[in-house]
């Protein structure tokens, strides 16, 4: 017990002394959400990886997939790496970064209203972007309940206030630099806890190939798989189908999620993208392919434990289980593990959602004089809001809170990934387009709340990107183009002539 709570009085000193450390640049707006954009290449990898992966992914989506597809579920893990992480920063990393400073926008729904000359699509977004991540924001702490049960005699509701407090201080504190730094750290943490964890839960099953010949002897309850044996250590698991859905969401929705794109704007240089590139998808591989690689031995610790009264999976339960026999030590790297990818993803979280509110929403609209100091006091305040709201309703979520949380990333990125993406590349993007894409990501995931026409929330969210997708450029075809003088301005920002040296561009003959 001495040995965690040393561990954890470390960690919290490390990150309220960065806070203090920070604090003295964020005399700006630009500064507290954007870092003065001059983020070097480590820390925004860092910063994005740490933001995609939080105990939502270690604890929760580790568990549940590693038991439904066993080791199969690593494809999830290496699909957040190539297709969450490289081909997110290949396509949207440069672009993104020069298109936002041409525009001086901060965030994702002002950035909709000066590309698409829409004040009521810049509202429209804020207002979907502070329902469903509101909701996401309180799934965070859900993974922290059963590590804590299980390595300290303390309640839940004590982490969960100790933990919203410390962020509350150092993202109030420093700013988007602080959660930068604070990520790196965290980071570094993820990378050593993961790879030491998944190191000791082998070597107490008698190693890797002794782990896998266990897994191969369970028959699998699936219907597809017609209850075979080896289906939980196999290549593609017990239903490729449904394991394409989770990889799609996991991974393409990071493109349209407003705390992950966000990363891109504050990027300093040329250099730190193609930097940031490799060490965030190096992060991805290690990670997310580490959570979920250990999910897949889920099923050797199968017990009573793990089973709810009316005999269902609690899979919130696997992983904890897991870990249960671990050495102190290693219980308190997890914990420290665990609370360090859910406070770098809170932080992303709650900063984004003040700094939409209080720039997309308040200023111009509620707020007719808001000069850049008020605009610093709105974004402190409602970070506070935004916190203790999220705590409120991690404490004691709502039927209807507890669905939106399922739904959140399938919403979000289903409406925003398309214009977005589009935007950055083609001038042919309409209005009509843009709006066709908010319908149908939110439309589709919040009906299939109640209609339930699409079984798995996952599924549904990956059917409403790929539709945003296709309906965007359709709707774009056939309804009236922006200006083509409004268009040149936006667009010139690509056409600017720099100076490059001979390693980065070879002459044509």
């Amino acid at each position: 017990m001495l040995v965690k709570i040393i561990l954890l009085l470390l960690f919290f000193g490390c990150m309220i002394g960065v806070g203090l450390y920070t604090r003295k640049s964020t005399s700006s707006t630009n500064d507290f959400v954007l870092g003065g954009r001059n983020v070097g290449p480590w820390l925004s990898a860092f910063a994005y990886g740490t933001s995609y992966f939080s105990a939502v992914v270690f604890v929760g989506y580790a568990g549940q997939f590693g038991w439904k597809y066993g080791l199969a579920s690593t494809w999830i893990g290496l699909g957040n790496a190539v297709l969450g992480s490289l081909l997110a920063w290949v396509a949207m990393g440069r672009r993104t970064r020069v298109m936002t400073h041409h525009l001086e926008v901060a965030t994702m729904p002002d950035f909709f209203g000066k590309r698409y000359d829409s004040n009521v699509i810049k509202i429209t977004a804020s207002v979907i972007a502070f329902v469903f991540l509101i909701p996401y924001t309180a799934s965070v702490y859900n993974g922290l309940s059963r590590l804590f049960g299980m390595a300290f005699d303390i309640p839940y509701t004590a982490c969960v206030v100790t933990m919203a407090l410390l962020t509350g201080v150092y993202v109030i504190l420093g700013g988007y630099m602080a959660t930068a730094i604070n990520d790196f750290i965290q980071g570094i943490i993820m990378l050593v806890g993961i790879v030491a964890v998944i190191g000791a839960v082998l070597s107490g099953q008698g190693g890797f190939l002794e782990a896998v010949r266990k897994l191969s002897e369970i028959p699998s309850d699936v219907p597809v798989t017609m209850g075979q044996q080896g289906a939980f250590a196999s290549f593609f698991g017990t239903d490729p189908l449904n394991l394409l859905g989770v990889i799609i969401l996991t991974s393409l929705g990071t493109w349209g999620l407003p705390q992950m794109v966000h990363k891109f704007y504050a990027i300093k240089s040329e250099r730190a993208i193609k930097t940031g590139t490799i060490v965030s998808t190096f992060f991805a591989v290690i990670v997310s392919g580490g959570c979920y690689f250990l999910g897949g031995f889920g099923r050797l610790f199968d017990s009573e434990a793990l089973y709810k009264a009316d005999g269902t999976v609690l899979y919130d339960a696997v992983v904890p289980t897991m870990l249960a026999t671990l050495p102190d030590i290693l219980i308190g790297i997890v914990i420290v593990l665990v609370l360090s990818a859910s406070m770098s993803t809170l932080s992303s979280l709650v900063l984004t959602s003040a700094s939409t509110l209080t720039l997309d929403f308040l200023k111009g609209n509620l707020v007719k004089d808001m000069d850049d100091k008020k605009q610093l006091i709105y974004i402190r305040v409602l970070i506070v809001f935004f916190i203790v709201l999220s705590v409120v309703l991690a404490l004691n979520p709502p039927t209807f809170i507890a669905q939106l949380m399922g739904i959140s990333w399938g919403a979000l990125a289903g409406a925003f990934l398309a214009p977005f993406l589009y935007g950055l590349y083609w001038k042919g993007v309409t209005k009509a387009g843009v709006w066709a894409s908010f319908i149908c990501g939110v439309g589709i995931t919040v009906s299939n709340m109640f209609l339930k026409f699409i079984a798995s929330p996952i599924n549904a969210g990956a059917v409403a990107m790929i539709a945003g997708l296709i309906v965007t450029p359709l709707v774009s075809l056939v309804t009236p183009k922006l200006e083509n003088q409004f268009l040149g301005k936006i667009f010139m920002c690509y056409d600017n002539t720099v100076n490059v040296s001979k390693k980065e561009y070879l002459k044509e003959d």
